[in-house]
């Protein structure tokens, strides 16, 4: 397939850090993908939340299904608009591999424990991740990836810094470890990242608002008739019942997920392609050099897509039964920082050298990087073992 002159091309890669004899037979971002495939924190995030922890189902969402599901969406878009394939697959591949367990109360217990000690913020440990934690090749830490994974992983929610970064990034500022590597081997936060980085972005957003609504009703957290009022979902769904009168649930559920998922990724294709025009885009430079995103909802659709948020935040992210399932683990995730601070001997070998003549910041770090590589259930088994904790977190209601 021959690529859009704004994609990027392997051939124009700005390279990795440290710089290494390339594949004869994979491209530069295709070496990416397999690495982030091949790495460890890959494999864990099929124990690790999206919304509902491990032994609640064996169907719903984890990490990594979310992760196979962002990536299957970006292909499509990336090829429709002939962006680089490879390099938006390994970036929706690999934003979500810094999530501690337990998902967002996860983050928040961790953020919560390192408030006063650098914080804990999961893009930041995703790039922790491939920079420094994944300890496997001879030559170096981390999977030394190229520049423009990097860079599409730091800006996975925008520029960082400037004119162009969002109120988040400003009210937050730049993670240390992001901003250290960035006075080595800038990353231009103040720019937007490639078309491809856009896409990776976007494609989660269209992933989890669908596939929520899709766990959400099959969990019983609410029900389709719950949906009527909701922008995009109530049409849909409605279409649906209208077309197939009888429909059993299982599948009218699927048949409106997979139309609204289709409705979504089609407004990103029209919007996108008229922003492309417009721009009059001649490579990845000038993407990276404009004042908005070229990869965007149209304005009804983001309209929609807060309307879902909405929904899904009040629905089912603060649902009793999810808050329950989350009181706990936060209190897990919290037992076990403190308890690790406190005593890094209790931490394993590997983990517990690095804290030997580290401040109490430095400590907390390598504390926090430990128990953000945990699955839900080593956490669980861990707090079991060390603290006399149940394992079982939740009540199926």
């Amino acid at each position: 397939m021959q690529l859009a002159p704004y994609a990027s091309h392997p051939d124009q890669t700005r390279g990795r850090r440290l710089a290494e004899t390339e594949s004869p037979m994979r491209s530069v971002y295709q070496r990416d993908r397999d690495r982030v495939v091949h790495s460890a924190a890959f494999r864990r995030l099929k124990h690790k939340t999206q919304v509902f922890v491990y032994h609640e189902g064996d169907h719903y969402r984890t990490r990594l299904t979310h992760s196979l599901e962002v990536a299957q969406i970006a292909r499509t878009i990336a090829r429709v608009l002939g962006l680089n394939e490879d390099l938006a697959e390994a970036l929706a591949l690999a934003h979500d591999l810094g999530h501690p367990p337990f998902g967002h109360a996860g983050e928040e217990a961790l953020n919560a424990c390192m408030v006063e000690l650098g914080g804990f913020d999961h893009n930041e440990q995703t790039f922790r991740v491939l920079t420094n934690l994944e300890r496997r090749y001879a030559l170096f830490d981390g999977l030394n990836l190229t520049w423009e994974m990097l860079e599409g992983i730091v800006k996975h929610n925008g520029p960082l810094v400037g004119s162009r970064a969002g109120a988040r990034s400003l009210a937050h500022g730049v993670p240390q470890t992001i901003a250290d590597f960035d006075r080595d081997w800038s990353l231009e936060l103040d720019g937007f990242a490639s078309a491809e980085a856009q896409v990776a972005a976007l494609s989660d957003d269209i992933a989890y608002n669908n596939h929520d609504i899709d766990d959400g009703l099959r969990a019983g957290l609410f029900a389709i008739e719950d949906l009527h009022d909701v922008p995009l979902a109530g049409p849909v769904f409605a279409e649906v019942a209208a077309i197939y009168p009888g429909l059993e649930t299982t599948r009218l559920i699927h048949e409106s997920v997979r139309r609204m998922i289709n409705v979504m990724v089609s407004d990103v294709l029209a919007e996108s392609q008229r922003r492309i025009a417009a721009a009059e885009l001649r490579s990845v430079a000038d993407v990276r050099s404009r004042d908005e995103p070229v990869i965007s909802f149209s304005p009804e659709m983001r309209g929609y897509d807060v309307g879902l948020k909405r929904f899904l935040f009040q629905r089912m992210y603060r649902h009793d039964r999810i808050n329950k399932t989350m009181a706990h683990a936060k209190e897990v995730v919290g037992d076990l920082f403190r308890l690790h601070l406190d005593q890094p001997d209790l931490l394993p070998a590997e983990w517990s050298r690095e804290t030997e003549g580290a401040n109490r910041r430095q400590r907390a770090r390598v504390v926090a990087d430990y128990i953000a590589g945990m699955t839900d259930k080593f956490a669980l088994e861990t707090h079991a073992r060390l603290l006399g904790g149940v394992l079982v977190i939740s009540e199926k209601s």
